[in-house]
């Protein structure tokens, strides 16, 4: 197999699906072997069944023991990718403490341990990807929580790629993407909502999964690339 990434290993921490699924085909496509690991290891391998170069593994970001196993069971690892997230959106008045701090353990706090534990394991040109998400360069009313864990996300990426130099650390920030995490809307509301923001956007569209694997595998192979966040948000902010 060829390709940027060739005869790596690639660790992708999510759901079996919308983002991470991509980010899982892309490494994978571009040479490397590719580990898919979450909370639901039935669901993920389900959804990776009979996909070549694709295993799939627990682990749940809220337990530090489960990371450090996690590792353990891994042994070397050249890439990390968490794009794991417990969203507590809504006003302050009505926001709930436990879905706030869940949000920090599942984006800041449980990625920070995976960078304890697994960053001994990775070599020379490896790197982690985090993510934060443009609420944290858009503020609006009703998206507090999730702007401000998106926030520490951010300065975590560019703490990490100080003290884990010269492992490479970078965080990715999406806009608005076409995935599943819309569907509460309903069919017409999320129809709805996509044709405002692509109308508003200065890239005149929604974003695919895809965007989002493009740019983390730009992060991942890109040596010179450390401490950054990619936006990958269509200009969302500007608007």
């Amino acid at each position: 197999m060829t390709g940027l990434l060739k005869d790596e290993t690639v660790l992708v921490v999510g759901r079996g699906g919308g983002i991470a699924r991509a980010i899982a085909f892309a490494a994978r496509d571009a040479g490397a072997r590719v580990i898919a690991a979450g909370r639901d290891r039935h669901a993920l391998a389900d959804a990776y069944a009979g996909e070549p170069d694709i295993t799939t593994d627990t682990v749940d970001l809220t337990d530090e023991a489960a990371i450090a196993a996690l590792g353990e069971r891994l042994g070397t690892v050249d890439h990390v990718v968490s794009t794991a997230s417990a969203r507590a959106r809504g006003h302050l008045a009505g926001l709930d403490r436990d879905a706030v701090r869940l949000s920090f353990d599942t984006k800041v706090i449980g990625p920070l341990m995976l960078a304890k534990h697994l960053s001994p394991r990775i070599g020379e040109g490896g790197s982690f990807t985090l993510f934060s998400g443009v609420a944290a360069a858009k503020i609006a009313v009703g998206t507090l929580a999730v702007a401000i864990t998106n926030g520490a996300a951010e300065v975590l990426a560019r703490s990490l790629a100080l003290e884990l130099a010269p492992i490479r650390v970078n965080a990715i920030s999406p806009g608005v993407i076409d995935t599943g995490a819309w569907d509460a809307l309903g069919e017409q509301g999320k129809a709805d909502y996509f044709a405002d923001m692509g109308a508003r956007n200065p890239a005149r569209r929604i974003g695919t999964a895809d965007d989002i694997a493009n740019a983390v595998l730009f992060a991942m192979t890109s040596t010179f690339l450390t401490g950054v966040t990619l936006h990958i948000d269509g200009g969302e902010p500007l608007t």
